[in-house]
């Protein structure tokens, strides 16, 4: 399939991914009464992550992150040439998803913009955890969703179970890692909430001059993830073994 579809898989893929775990955190998990707290918003993000991998996996391999498409590009399963365009399009898909929620949210009376679902370290971490700590655990969270992706989608695992492996395990970084962060592991997830949060909220427009740790600390992980599943279990280094 040529490339623009692909990306077009990709917009559609991260505004997916961005409104339906985002929207949970800006809309229902403080929810009176009803609120689905922490744990709701863990299952929105890996159940998104979930639909996308068997929506657009076969279409565009659902990265629908800059941090996997910089980690697969590392670890040898995809071009470095189309990095570029696979990024823009998640980072425009997930602008269109931070819209389009303010644009639901502030029809409730009485709204307040607020952190807007939006990453953050010291003050702005949920659990007021340190940069360094945030920067560490972010690093980390991507390192290993990376590693799970390509584990999951080799060749030699078991066949159509990669969704399910992948969403579960965005579940569980979410769970690890949102006291901490409100959990990126994704910049294009990011950027769209920041841009909202501090074009919004000019009383107190925080997200965009911490977006960069969001934006590093991921591809780091990314990287780092493909490159060691690459050299300790791809093929070539199985097959010299």
């Amino acid at each position: 399939m040529n490339l623009g579809k692909r990306c077009a898989a990709e917009l559609f893929g991260t505004f997916w991914l961005t409104f339906g775990g985002c929207g949970a955190a800006v809309l229902a998990a403080a929810f009176p009464q009803l609120g689905i707290g922490f744990v709701g918003v863990a299952l929105a993000f890996g159940i998104t992550q979930l639909t996308m991998c068997y929506m657009i996996g076969h279409i565009s391999g659902s990265h629908i992150n800059p941090c996997v498409t910089f980690g697969l590009a590392a670890g040898g399963r995809f071009p470095w040439k189309e990095v570029v365009p696979y990024i823009i399009a998640q980072v425009i898909g997930a602008i269109i998803a931070g819209w389009v929620l303010y644009a639901i949210a502030s029809g409730k009376p009485g709204f307040e913009v607020g952190g807007f679902a939006s990453n953050g370290y010291g003050a702005h971490s949920p659990g007021g955890y340190s940069m360094g700590a945030a920067f560490l655990c972010e690093v980390v969270m991507s390192g290993f969703f990376v590693l799970i992706i390509m584990g999951s989608t080799d060749k030699r695992a078991s066949a159509g179970f990669f969704g399910l492996t992948i969403g579960l395990a965005l579940t569980v970084i979410h769970l690890v890692s949102i006291p901490v962060t409100n959990t990126s592991v994704n910049p294009a997830r990011s950027t769209g909430p920041a841009i909202v949060q501090s074009l919004m909220n000019t009383a107190d427009a925080w997200a965009l001059g911490q977006l960069w740790l969001f934006w590093v600390a991921p591809i780091i992980g990314g990287i780092l993830g493909g490159l060691i599943y690459h050299s300790l279990w791809g093929q070539k280094a199985t097959s010299a073994a």
